[in-house]
């Protein structure tokens, strides 16, 4: 299924995109689209045989419906830091032999086509196409990647916008240039784990003002999804509602000779995962 969520910010409603490309109105069957939605089978039993039979939901209306995030009420977002061998390679940093951890505030999230703002006495604004994935069920001390990949309810286009200057010149941990408003576009849909049989191998690509910056696949990550998972799990509970970031491919203007070309107010960014959807943001001055 795709799930999505429409409206105004703050205002979202839950709906579907069927099989036929129609938008659906779900509002009249469950409230929301969230981790208490993914935890409750039921009613996701109740979603799933809606999207069956589609003429009994409601059609909207997709001209200037704003998409929000397709995931309310997030609890927290966990991002994996240099997962891309290719990324690895381009910035000249060590493959880890770990993950490297850092958050984002679920306040970052913002639709897929919502406004990015440059910080204010930002330099070195980037971009970076990434794969979100979304928590069902609670996740503690797990065993194997296969039990981590049990836990996914699905997946989503995530776009993890970084400040480098604030990232790593100003001290301290990475989190300051990762944190800023509008700083982490997700969307435009919830794709159920149903419909991504191999997380693994999902094209990605990103655009700054139409040239292609970023064109990678998910088989180049170090750790791969079930593995982040299981390794997350051992070190924090991961709950129905949770958003891992899960990396980055190469492409990044970080990793491009200097002058590097970060972004500024006025440049249009574009990016999308295949089958997960895609986004476009224009810049502003915060």
């Amino acid at each position: 299924m795709k799930l999505l969520r429409v409206g105004p910010a703050g205002s979202e409603r839950p709906a579907l995109l069927d099989r036929n490309g129609t938008l659906r109105d779900l509002s009249g069957l469950v409230p929301d689209i969230d981790g208490e939605l993914l935890a409750d089978a039921s009613a996701l039993t109740r979603v799933r045989e809606a999207a069956q039979t589609p003429d009994v939901l409601p059609p909207l209306d997709a001209n200037g419906l704003r998409v929000g995030p397709p995931l309310g009420r997030i609890g927290k977002i966990v991002c994996i830091g240099l997962n891309y061998h290719d990324h690895a390679a381009e910035t000249g940093a060590a493959i880890p032999d770990e993950p490297i951890l850092f958050f984002k505030a679920p306040d970052t999230v913002v639709g897929p086509e919502d406004t990015v703002l440059v910080p204010r006495r930002s330099r070195k604004t980037d971009w970076e196409v990434e794969l979100a994935v979304v928590i069902a069920r609670t996740a503690r001390y797990l065993d194997t990647a296969e039990e981590g990949l049990a836990h996914v309810a699905g997946y989503a286009t995530s776009h993890d916008v970084s400040e480098r200057e604030f990232q790593i010149e100003r001290g301290g941990t990475w989190d300051k240039g990762k944190n800023c408003e509008t700083f982490n576009p997700l969307g435009p849909w919830l794709v159920t784990a149903d419909e991504v049989p191999d997380p693994q191998a999902l094209p990605m690509r990103l655009w700054v003002n139409g040239e292609l910056k970023q064109d990678g696949t998910t088989a180049q990550q170090i750790f791969p999804v079930g593995e982040v998972v299981r390794y997350l799990s051992h070190f924090m509970t991961l709950y129905p509602g949770d958003v891992i970031n899960t990396g980055t491919p190469a492409g990044v203007a970080m990793g491009r000779p200097e002058p590097k070309p970060y972004l500024r107010a006025g440049d249009v960014v574009e990016l999308e995962i295949d089958g997960l959807g895609r986004q476009r943001q224009e810049l502003e001055d915060a």
